[in-house]
């Protein structure tokens, strides 16, 4: 069976109306199958839809969200991750910055909130692994060889002993990652590219003289200075950045009304910074 266009997304960060405009445009594109890379909570104000939403779309029996009481159009099986964000939930936020573990402590009690779903949402997070691997590629959430907590950045192409290490850790010839909330591609051989707006497809290659770690940006929260969401599609051979326009004051709105979430939160969202 050949590879099925699989959509890649990270860092959701419990932010509906984006994590809804992603949906839509996944599924124009033709999507069959999605990959969470974590952090789907943290930060937004509805971290029980985000957890909802993925438990549909990543699990076995996956399938599109369900319409008028009816359950959505099979997908193919997913598969989703642990991100930091799930892992402070589980033990502790104390290396968060003080706005970010306000948000984790706030998100705690919203998923204990909910009596009748609480110990499923708690189940599926403990559940999660921290990297996993499918016939085509590796994913983490942070990077191949520390995957919940290792950032990718931009100036890390610059650091050959950081960049060996990652690749040496891989076990795949393409690693997809998030954590950094920065689109790009870095290859084995030192270079490195920054994709502007939607753009691709991008030939990855399939072979041991052309890896390479991509990162496919933050759903809920860019911060590559693009406020639109971030994703990609990967089909296999050849990967797409999608870049969506969201509702970004719809988001912000509910961060706003949230009186244990700080109001840098929702600001950030409108520079994607």
């Amino acid at each position: 069976m050949l590879y099925p266009p699989t959509a890649i997304i990270s860092d959701l960060h419990s932010n509906v109306p984006a994590l809804e405009a992603m949906l839509a445009d996944a599924r124009e594109r033709g999507a069959q199958r999605f990959v969470c890379l974590g952090d789907m909570v943290g930060y937004g104000a509805n971290p029980r839809y985000a957890l909802d939403l993925v438990m549909v779309l990543c699990a076995e029996d996956a399938h599109w969200p369900d319409t008028e009481g009816a359950k959505g159009e099979k997908l193919l099986p997913g598969l989703c991750l642990k991100g930091n964000h799930e892992e402070a939930l589980l033990s502790s936020a104390s290396d968060f910055n003080p706005k970010a573990r306000m948000a984790i402590e706030w998100t705690r009690g919203e998923l204990d909130a909910d009596r009748d779903r609480s110990d499923l949402y708690w189940d599926y997070i403990a559940g999660l692994d921290a990297s996993t691997c499918d016939e085509r590629a590796m994913y983490a959430h942070g990077s191949p060889r520390d995957p919940v907590r290792e950032y990718m950045l931009p100036r890390d192409i610059k650091d050959r002993e950081k960049m060996s290490a990652n690749f040496a850790a891989m076990n795949r010839s393409v690693c997809f990652v998030g954590h950094s909330h920065v689109p790009a591609i870095y290859y084995e051989d030192g270079r490195y590219f920054r994709p502007e707006g939607t753009s691709g497809p991008y030939i990855l290659g399939d072979s041991p003289d052309c890896r390479a770690i991509v990162n496919v940006g933050s759903v809920g929260q860019p911060r590559d200075g693009d406020p639109k969401l971030s994703y990609a599609i990967f089909d296999g051979e050849a990967i797409t950045f999608c870049r969506v326009e969201y509702d970004i004051e719809r988001a912000a709105s509910a961060i706003r009304k949230v009186e244990d979430l700080p109001e840098f939160l929702a600001e950030r969202l409108y520079t994607g910074r």
